[in-house]
């Protein structure tokens, strides 16, 4: 009986194991699969990039060109003032990142340690900000900047961006999980209020940082609708709006467009390989508490 209970017990481990193992490889299969549907058109654009134009209009389409046709990206950047989107592509993105990461900080920190009258109303403001289509801003938004005289600088492309009721909410959490401990001996130690958030605080909510960061500086580099409207000279025109007009004036010289597409999301793609660590474990973190 003994000996029939250990081949049961060993019989059962085994088939808990091979389940397991199927479960593992049908996920894995199912992953592999949803990866390589996403990375398809990058893989295509990458592709055209390389290709004569004939090459590019063939069907069946040419998946890998030989030989590859390096000239398209010269010949690109130079049909084009793209140096030009370019720096003000970087230069807006930088501004409204390290904006937008400076005042969720303190924001962040306000709604999630500190106590003052109408706290709980104004954080319910903020959170409904999420529920306003962008889209339905625009005309006011035009107004505004029209009437301040920023049309067409950098001040309309940079300041209305440099906060957001997402980067807030996600900075709120990141603080919330800090113990109050920590403030109690600071202030017993005669440690200013803003000394403690720069000092302690912000350096334990590293990964939060990092996310609010990225992905503003994202969000900026990918802005379509909001620089088209608020801008008219081609100086300010960023990547986005560039590649668009690019496109309207190279009509169908795809490998051109191809590659200019590609230098475009380079940067970013650069960008988040070195801060994903960062950005996966603040989104990881962001409702512990």
């Amino acid at each position: 009986m003994a000996v029939s209970g250990e081949a049961q017990r060993l019989r059962g481990m085994t088939t808990y194991r091979l389940q397991r193992g199927l479960g593992r490889m049908s996920l894995y299969v199912v992953l592999i699969v949803g990866a390589v549907v996403m990375l398809l058109p990058f893989f295509w654009m990458l592709s055209t990039s390389f290709k004569t134009l004939v090459d590019a209009m063939r069907i069946p389409p040419i998946w890998i060109p030989s030989p590859l046709q390096w000239q398209n990206y010269p010949a690109a950047w130079h049909a084009a003032p793209f140096a030009r989107y370019f720096f003000n592509s970087f230069f807006i993105s930088s501004m409204t990142m390290v904006g937008e990461v400076i005042t969720c900080i303190f924001a962040g920190y306000a709604f999630a340690k500190m106590k003052f009258f109408g706290k709980h109303v104004l954080f319910l403001l903020v959170l409904a900000t999420f529920m306003i289509p962008g889209h339905m801003l625009l005309v006011p938004s035009y107004v505004l900047v029209r009437g301040l005289g920023w049309y067409d600088t950098y001040w309309a492309l940079i300041m209305p961006w440099i906060t957001s009721g997402f980067g807030i909410f996600l900075m709120r959490q990141f603080f919330r999980t800090l113990p109050d401990e920590l403030w109690d001996a600071a202030r017993i130690d005669g440690c200013p209020r803003v000394r403690y958030v720069l000092q302690i605080a912000v350096p334990m909510v590293r990964p939060g940082i990092a996310t609010v960061a990225l992905l503003q500086f994202i969000n900026s580099w990918n802005s379509f609708l909001w620089v088209l409207i608020m801008t008219d000279s081609p100086l300010m025109r960023t990547i986005p709006v560039g590649l668009r007009f690019f496109q309207m004036e190279a009509g169908t010289e795809y490998p051109m467009l191809m590659a200019a597409s590609t230098m475009a999301i380079v940067p970013v793609i650069i960008l988040f390989f070195f801060a994903q660590k960062h950005f996966v474990r603040g989104l990881a973190r962001t409702g512990v508490k």
